[in-house]
């Protein structure tokens, strides 16, 4: 990086117990608990919380269908607190789609996809309404600071995190808004990064937390808000479907949540594994063309789309847990991916695990006799106390369902083996299934796969990539150092196009990723258009080359959810 002359380069370091990374369900729930105990013991403890979104909740989306245990132990009267949980679950419908038409299968009472007493949420809403429960207690929110940079203490613990630099130009040079990041050193720094977090990534390299456990696995998950003409509106109505449009090897299906808003509004979504195998597929398309079914475009006609975003999500589950804990730090929520998959549900596994991290870091914050091996905290209970809870056994019980989908019989496989193994002995089988390796493995030459051929979309059901990455709100200062960062410039063409078709131009829900001609007329090039990044993480996970590392634009960056 080039700096001129007079330009201050000190970092200013602030102090505190505890920092948080992540304003989402698990970070605010862990800083929320702290609180909570250091008012019931009458100490003082200073939690600061970073978030990279302009707003808490910008950046967070999902279904979402809340399971509400958590929030019930961490606030019992989350009611008379306006808690906008405002959509008791009240039908719930499950099917298998063909081309033409939808053949419905019963939910049988205990399978993990009965949403009884559960609440469909804008989960972007819920998490701004915690984040308010949360400055109330005394913590102290940074939204809008980006986690760039892990620091280290010389005993090897960790000692906090910086946010990074601003006011940076394209090509290294400082503007005359520069400014140095901010340092945030901590006796315990909390990673709750959600699915795929690049501090993380490094976490599991330098401290090796990943020795025992299997790769991580994922699904991309594309959503719309619509409001629908209020005839066909049905509030508090569930729907999954498995099927169509995808075929059996591709795990992958869609959801349509009615909503209990103000105005009819439907929440649908389509989520596709990413260990899919044809480099054609293109995970948006899919779920465009997923919307014209006979079962879903009649609720949908006449209505208007409001809002579409899209995020990685994680579907190893428990064979997938790292590690959790080593000096100074510890991993929370959808990071090491504590998300229960066949429940499609994250949200209530990620509060516990932030709850009961805090409870751990606040026993050891207030034990005077302490003696600890390294400067920053080694909390080793809160993954004993994560192994004791009902996370753990819940996350146990459906181990299986997600690897039994790579049987020749693909996703059906896994229906069946939830029918026999899981309704009759609740995940006591004696074995565990292994998945199959690394997403980004699983892609298969282009020459040995069928192009896709997908319809144009007609602009009332169905639309083009762009005027959808519009609606995402997405927004990013133009003139900064690229996030979206090459290994090797060279591999894109030689390798990912040459020997794939170029999968990240699918593969992206934002139209990041484009291969241009180039001016000779012969060949091409990536042109890689990072302001349009809605921060999925999906190129990470996917690149077949693993060329592709994705790092914190500035703080404030990306998509503006509402109530995604």
């Amino acid at each position: 990086m080039v700096f001129t002359y007079g330009v201050n380069m000190e970092r200013f370091a602030e102090e505190a117990d505890v920092v948080i990374v992540g304003g989402g369900p698990a970070g605010l729930s862990a800083a929320i608990r702290l609180k909570q105990l250091a008012a019931e013991h009458n100490k003082e403890i200073r939690v600061c919380l970073v978030e990279k979104a302009s707003q808490i909740g910008a950046h967070t989306l999902s279904g979402a269908c809340l399971e509400p245990r958590s929030l019930e132990e961490l606030f019992p009267d989350w009611k008379e607190r306006g808690a906008p949980l405002n959509t008791p679950v009240t039908e719930d419908k499950f099917g298998i789609l063909t081309k033409k038409s939808r053949i419905p299968v019963p939910i049988l009472p205990g399978l993990p996809m009965v949403n009884h007493g559960n609440y469909i949420v804008r989960l972007g809403h819920f998490v701004t309404w915690l984040g308010e429960q949360a400055e109330a207690l005394g913590v102290e929110l940074y939204p809008g600071y980006a986690a760039a940079e892990v620091l280290f203490h010389e005993d090897g613990s960790v000692k906090g995190v910086a946010t990074n630099d601003v006011g940076i130009r394209k090509d290294g040079a400082p503007k005359a808004t520069f400014e140095r990041g901010l340092e945030l050193h901590a006796k315990v720094t909390v990673f709750a990064e959600g699915c795929h977090g690049h501090l993380a990534k490094q976490l599991y390299k330098k401290y090796n937390l990943r020795e025992k456990c299997q790769p991580q696995s994922y699904g991309i998950g594309l959503k719309e808000l619509w409001t629908i003409d209020e005839k066909k509106w049905k509030p508090g109505r569930v729907e999954h479907t498995v099927g169509w449009p995808l075929d059996r090897h591709t795990y992958g299906g869609s959801f349509l949540y009615h909503l209990n808003e103000s105005e009819p509004l439907v929440a649908l979504g389509f989520v596709v594994g990413l260990d899919y195998q044809n480099p054609y597929l293109n995970p948006f398309r899919e779920f465009q063309r997923w919307k014209h079914h006979p079962s879903v475009q009649p609720t949908l006609e006449g209505g208007t789309r409001i809002a579409y975003g899209a995020r990685a999500l994680n579907e190893g589950g428990f064979q997938s847990i790292p590690k959790l804990t080593f000096p100074g730090g510890l991993l929370i929520g959808c990071s090491p991916g504590l998300m229960n998959v066949p429940k499609i549900k994250g949200t209530h596994t990620a509060m516990k695990s932030g709850m009961l991290a805090s409870e751990a870091i606040f026993s050891q914050l207030i034990n005077e006799n302490l003696q600890s091996k390294t400067i920053g905290l080694d909390v080793q209970e809160y993954e004993e106390n994560l192994k004791k809870s009902w996370v753990w056994k819940e996350l146990y019980a459906v181990r299986n369902i997600r690897p039994s989908c790579h049987s020749i019989l693909g996703v059906y496989g896994g229906m069946i083996y939830t029918g026999i193994f899981y309704w009759i002995l609740r995940g006591m089988e004696p074995w565990t299934l292994k998945h199959p390796g690394p997403d980004f493995a699983q892609l298969k030459p282009a020459k040995d796969c069928t192009p896709i051929e997908y319809p144009k979309p007609d602009g009332k059901i169905s639309f083009d990539l762009l005027s959808s990455v519009a609606l995402s709100g997405t927004n990013h200062e133009h003139d900064q150092p690229a996030h979206l960062t090459l290994k090797d410039d060279s591999i894109p063409v030689s390798r990912n196009l040459a020997v794939f078709d170029g999968p990240e131009q699918r593969f992206c829900p934002a139209g990041v990723y484009e291969y241009i001609p180039l001016e000779t007329g012969e060949g091409s090039r990536l042109q890689i258009n990072a302001q349009n990044c809605v921060h999925c993480k999906t190129c990470d996970i996917k690149d077949p080359s693993q060329n592709i590392n994705w790092v914190v634009p500035e703080g404030g960056g990306g998509p503006a959810y509402n109530g995604m």
